[in-house]
Formats: C-alpha cells, structure tokens, sequence
C-alpha cells in the first residue's frame, strides 16, 4: 500500500463536518498510524460516499458546483467511481504547485491510500488501470481581466461536462504574484479529452490564451495505477 510522504495529516483534507469527528491532529500533523486508521474507519463505515457528493449519483469534481458541471456517478464503471471520489482529496501540498513538477505539486500517496482504502471497503479487487491527465501551466500580466478569463473556463468546462462524462476532476489554483498558475483535468481515458475540448466554449478559451496570456504551456502525462494500488507513475504521455 501507498506510503504517504506528506506531513499535513490526512484530516484536514476532509469536508468540515468529517474534520470535527476526528480530534486526532497535534499542530496539524499526525502519525502515518493514525491516518491509516482514520483513513480506513471512514472508509468502512461508508462516509467515503458522502465525500463531495450532491447525491448519490453526484459528484462535485471541480471548482464549479452547479448542475451543469456535476459529475454523473451513474455513468461510470466502479473503477472510475472510485478513483473520481479520491480525487475529491486532491490538494496542492506546496504553493509552488504553478512551477514544481506535477508529481510533487499535489498530495498524490494520500489519494491513492483513500482509493486502496475504499476499494478495500467496497471489497473491490482493483487491477491496473491507467488514465489521462492534461496539465495547463500559465502566466497572466496582471492587467489581465480574469474575470473574463473565469467566464470562458466555466463556460468550457459544462460544455466537456455536457459532451462526455469522462472529466473525473478539473482543478485550478490561483495566480501566484508572478501571475502564474496551474491547472489540470484528469480524465479516465485520452478519447473522452478529444470530444471534451472539440466545441466552441473549449475553443474560445483557446483563442483568448493566445491573446491574454505572457505564457502557457500544455503538458499530457500517463498516470497508471498497479494491481490493489500498491504503486503509481507518472509518464510523459505518447499517442
């Protein structure tokens, strides 16, 4: 099982109402023995389905909660239910997440304990399974006005909702004091990312990073993960 590296105990990523069931935090860190056990307590008795859901069936899995941009449960194989309601922990671990290596900008050994502890839970033997992630790296003069910026992004983002259901989790940061900033979608397989971004909202988001944007950059990794969780890797993406 994943071993996880970060300090910041596992609590404080949990919605506030788990938080305060769980008193077990000194100065914000805990003991990798108490993350596990409070880790697989949740897990078991079946609050990890409450983790970010509007319902049942629905998953906020971006910074956009309103209908359009929810994710259907329902439409997707227990595999990707799973991974989509780790991925609700996600979390930067350094405020240098605009600049730092993927791999290192996000509390990734916590995720993946959560999705071996709930795969565990659900008595689910998960097999190797790999997934498409794009990264999108900025800078943005400070002139820029993002409020414009943020209305094509939303707008892009119920469009791909709208096109495939295959967007797990879309996240995005805030600019640093240099205007530079981060953000990704994590998508179960490279296919659904083509039909995503083929409309009219994606393209006009598009257009205005040519024009609004000092710099922008486009990475595509591979992110697979082994038999019972036990490992995970990140690779350049190759067609």
């Amino acid at each position: 099982m994943p071993q996880l590296t970060e300090a910041v105990s596992i609590l404080k990523q949990l919605p506030a109402s788990l938080q305060n069931q769980h008193p077990h935090v000194e100065d914000g860190i805990t003991t990798l023995a108490t993350k596990h056990h409070e880790a697989q307590s949740i897990a078991t008795k079946g609050e990890w389905e409450r983790t970010a859901a509007v319902s049942s069936d629905l998953l906020v899995a971006s910074p956009y909660t309103d209908s359009a941009h929810l994710l259907n449960l329902a439409a997707l194989t227990q595999v990707q239910v799973l991974f989509a309601r780790a991925l609700s922990l996600l979390t930067p671990i350094t405020s240098a997440y605009s600049t730092v290596p993927y791999a290192s900008a996000f509390n990734w050994d916590a995720v993946f304990y959560w999705l071996a502890a709930a795969a565990k839970a659900h008595s689910f033997a998960w097999k190797e399974q790999d997934f498409y992630i794009v990264i999108f790296r900025s800078q943005v003069p400070a002139s820029t006005d993002r409020s414009h910026l943020a209305a094509l992004d939303k707008r892009a983002h119920a469009e791909a909702m709208r096109e495939t259901n295959g967007l797990l989790k879309y996240w995005f940061g805030i600019p640093d004091s240099d205007g530079r900033n981060l953000a990704t979608c994590i998508w179960r397989r490279r296919a659904d990312a083509s039909v995503g971004s083929s409309g009219d909202g994606h393209k006009a988001a598009m257009r205005a990073t040519i024009n609004m944007y000092s710099e922008w950059k486009i990475e595509r990794l591979k992110l697979v993960i082994g038999d019972d969780v036990e490992r995970w890797e990140l690779t350049p993406w190759t067609d």
